[in-house]
């Protein structure tokens, strides 16, 4: 029986990559308007160019951009292209269709629920706070709480000892299949890949099952839980891949 069901964060409760793109334009567009003469294809290179190098959780990628382009930081630009951002950020930040609905009725079901991120402790909470979830999950770990990300063992370890709960009684949900799938097969989790986050054109997962739409969740819990496998893990050797599922 599936006692826990643990969520990867980004590209699996909300869209991050469109939140930060939305974000980005909108900064460009701000330091621009603030005065910085540099081509708009260029800027988002350059700052792309940071991100790669730097991650893309990285604080000072404007304060990094402004500084190699003019040699110094013109205040004025730095911070429009800040404002802008946040505002951007606020605005685009969103949970997928159906995850409150999903939460909710797995929380009904009996279901803990809990999240393993691999960004800093400090944009997570932000994250989850601004998305109206900072009371929804009973275990909330973050790179800082063990050091280590994922696929490594130790974050999927630490969310399953504050669940409470074995591996074989939790299912973990993520988008990128080299980190969510195979660290938390490797404990003997469940996995679910959210195809609907796939960032990487991912066309072999691994996981027990594969979903389009994260309400598809409550089907899978419902169908282990009579022991009847309703809902067929789409991944499965000699299970065929519905086109209209």
């Amino acid at each position: 029986m599936i006692r826990a069901i643990v969520f990867d964060l980004d590209n699996t409760l909300t869209d991050f990559m469109k939140m930060k793109s939305d974000a980005i334009t909108a900064a460009i567009d701000g330091m621009i308007d603030a005065g910085l003469k540099l081509p708009r294809d260029l800027v988002r290179s350059r700052i792309d160019a940071i991100y790669q190098e730097q991650g893309l959780e990285y604080q000072r990628v404007f304060d990094q951009l402004i500084e190699s382009e003019l040699g110094h930081i013109d205040p004025k630009i730095l911070a429009s292209g800040i404002v802008a951002y946040r505002r951007a950020r606020e605005s685009a930040l969103v949970l997928y269709p159906h995850v409150q609905m999903t939460l909710l009725e797995l929380t009904r079901r009996g279901i803990r629920l809990g999240v393993v991120s691999d960004a800093p402790q400090a944009q997570v909470w932000l994250r989850l706070c601004s998305l109206s979830l900072q009371h929804v999950f009973d275990a909330v770990v973050t790179f800082e709480d063990t050091g280590q990300k994922k696929p490594s063992p130790a974050p999927f370890q630490e969310v399953l000892r504050r669940l409470g709960v074995e591996p074989s009684q939790a299912m973990m949900i993520g988008d990128w299949a080299e980190r969510d799938v195979v660290g938390a097969a490797s404990l003997g989790m469940k996995t679910v890949f959210a195809r609907y986050g796939d960032t990487f054109d991912t066309q072999h997962s691994g996981a027990d099952y594969e979903i389009d739409d994260v309400h598809e969740l409550v089907a899978i819990v419902d169908g282990l839980h009579r022991g009847s496998g309703a809902h067929p893990p789409r991944s499965a050797p000699g299970v065929p891949v519905r086109e209209d599922a």
